[in-house]
């Protein structure tokens, strides 16, 4: 019998092409007056944009063209004061539909908002319950339209720390592929990666379920054949392939952990300003080997084999080689190493302790030391 566990998603999930026409309609029904937050280019909200209007729903614009920092959550969040908005709605990739989220759960909250914070606050709870939140990802990698955290960049500090609060989930998340139709060819794949990363460290953490199991198991190698297609040519099956496979990570995520390539990219993400889902996509393929090299329980083995497997087969290698392969073929489509990225090697030695006490270590399927992490990032960053 499987152990007991429990399951958190968002009030309502709608997934598909055309999906997100319907986002104004659900608004109008909630909310008079909306916060929308988006990415660098306008365009893209322009729908939806025209769509609250004729629902005579007001709309106030906040941009999100970077990974927010606080200082960004802090000016979203007076802007939404300001305007008295009753809800909040993120257009965009991860970073928009963190801030979003961020800005949404921080309204209603007293004092300084760095409280709230883990790591660099106190991990205020928050004393009232955040705005109407909506979230319409317009790439396919964090899954963050489906999670309970916001991911906020803290320079001061030089770290990235999650506000957090299981009702931070949206009350409607719509996964539209046609969002991500041509979308450039380097977001992508760094996307694509993470949203790999997040299908593939819940199915081997230590906080698995058979909830977790489920979405995870089908989606990983579903989604290793979408994504080096995508790297040949411009597919919407396989766009909408992607999309579903990064709604998996994110629901398993939130649901069971991930582990030690999502533990480094945090830190790494707080000490250069490479995107996080290049970072994962650059440690993927090293997080696994130092793994598997350590794990011993008889099913968690198992689970190596598969990936392995999974991944031989869609490089056409033997499947000892596939982890080597992996690092290969991510170096081939375009993504270098750590060093390539940006990433000092002064940065190396403080990601790998900063990590040793981050909460994504603490699902990874073993345990492993400060050394044991530094050397894989050195291995990375070559």
């Amino acid at each position: 019998m499987p152990r007991s566990f429990s399951v958190v998603s968002p009030g309502e999930i709608r997934f598909g092409r055309g999906e997100a026409a319907g986002a104004a309609t659900w608004l109008a029904a909630r909310a008079r007056h909306v916060l929308l937050v988006q990415g660098a280019n306008p365009q893209r909200a322009a729908f939806l944009i025209e769509k609250l209007h004729a629902a005579q729903v007001r709309v106030s614009t906040f941009t999100m063209a970077h990974e927010p920092t606080l200082t960004n959550i802090e000016q979203g969040v007076e802007l939404a004061r300001q305007h008295g908005v009753d809800a909040v709605v993120s257009l965009g990739g991860g970073a928009v539909i963190d801030a979003g989220k961020a800005i949404a759960a921080l309204v209603k909250a007293h004092g300084p908002l760095i409280d709230y914070l883990e790591v660099v606050g106190t991990g205020r709870i928050l004393e009232s319950a955040p705005l109407t939140f909506v979230a319409l990802p317009t790439t396919a990698g964090t899954g963050a339209e489906v999670t309970k955290n916001a991911v906020i960049n803290v320079p001061t500090h030089r770290r990235k720390v999650s506000l957090r609060d299981n009702r931070m989930l949206p009350d409607l998340a719509i996964i539209d592929p046609a969002l991500t139709d041509n979308t450039p060819r380097s977001v992508t794949l760094a996307s694509g990666l993470d949203a790999l990363t997040q299908v593939i460290e819940p199915y081997i953490c230590n906080r698995a379920t058979p909830y977790t199991d489920a979405l995870c198991r089908a989606a990983i190698p579903q989604g290793i054949s979408a994504l080096m297609q995508l790297m040949k040519q411009e597919c919407p099956q396989s766009r909408d392939t992607m999309a579903w496979v990064s709604l998996c990570g994110g629901l398993a995520l939130a649901n069971a952990g991930l582990g030690v390539i999502h533990g480094l990219a945090g830190p790494l993400g707080g000490l250069c300003d490479a995107p996080h889902g290049a970072l994962c996509g650059s440690l993927l393929p090293f997080g696994l080997m130092l793994n598997n090299a350590h794990v011993t329980d008889p099913a968690l083995l198992v689970r190596f084999d598969e990936i392995r497997h999974w991944f031989a087969s869609a490089l056409d290698v033997p499947p000892i080689q596939a982890f080597d392969a992996l690092r290969d073929w991510r170096r081939q489509a375009g993504l270098g190493s750590l060093s390539t990225l940006g990433v000092s090697q002064d940065a190396l030695q403080s990601a790998a302790l900063a990590a040793s006490s981050a909460s994504s270590m603490k699902a990874n399927p073993v345990p492993l030391t400060y050394e044991q992490l530094l050397g894989m990032l050195q291995l990375a960053w070559e």
